[in-house]
């Protein structure tokens, strides 16, 4: 759950750990990205907001990333197997 969701849309830790079953604090390290809900709390989450689970994430830029691509990384995996 994006804290700028959060802001603009006013959404309160307790409403939604109440939703959830969780404790405030939990939903405050979901919002500050501390920590991630499930699958099934982030889809529950998205229902009680009418929000598509989507809008829920952080976007991801791998743009910059140093990580092999799945392609490098496989060659890499069968060239060390040889």
């Amino acid at each position: 759950m994006t804290s700028k969701l959060c802001e603009l849309r006013k959404i309160n830790n307790r409403v939604v750990a109440k939703y959830v079953k969780r404790s405030e604090g939990t939903v405050s390290k979901w919002r500050n990205n501390k920590r991630q809900p499930s699958v099934h709390e982030l889809n529950k989450i998205a229902e009680l907001l009418r929000e598509d689970i989507r809008n829920l994430l952080y976007k991801s830029d791998w743009s910059k990333s140093k990580a092999p691509t799945y392609l490098e990384f496989k060659q890499q995996v069968k060239e060390d197997n040889g």
